[in-house]
């Protein structure tokens, strides 16, 4: 077999797999979604950033991973029983794996589920927040009454 023929078929089959990152990740974007970092380990403030779109369907914010092939959301936060557990900036050593002008929220959710920290620019933020406090038509919130 010829080498070249392997080197074309190896370059066409990466291709292929960057144009389905590009379509999915506009695809997600049009559909309502927020660029969205989060990171769920913590014992490297330099590592475990990942960038992804995050969206709001109903009672949830789900949040799809950048570079993956997955169909399906990688992290769904339920807004029920969710709380800030703390904001901060972004250390320096951080800005590279988030979106521009991040703020850092860590949430510890409801049920047991792992601590979680999300990064997100100053627009999204406030849309994050407003989602946060809003609840759907008839549901009464603890704080708000």
């Amino acid at each position: 077999m010829d080498i070249s023929l392997l080197v074309v078929a190896a370059l066409g089959v990466v291709l292929t797999v960057l144009l389905l990152l590009v379509l999915r990740r506009i695809r997600l974007l049009r559909a309502g979604g927020i660029h969205v970092a989060l990171r769920d380990r913590f014992d490297d403030p330099a590592k475990g950033w990942h960038l992804g779109v995050g969206r709001y369907q109903g009672d949830e914010f789900t949040w799809f991973r950048a570079l993956s092939l997955r169909t399906g959301p990688d992290r769904v936060i339920h807004r029920d029983g969710l709380e800030i557990a703390s904001r901060r900036e972004p250390e320096h050593i951080e800005t590279p794996n988030m979106p521009t002008g991040s703020r850092v929220l860590r949430f510890e959710p409801a049920g047991g589920a792992p601590a979680v920290e999300l990064a997100m620019g100053p627009d999204a933020l406030t849309g994050f927040l407003s989602w946060m406090e809003s609840a759907p038509p008839g549901k009464r919130l603890p704080w708000a009454s």
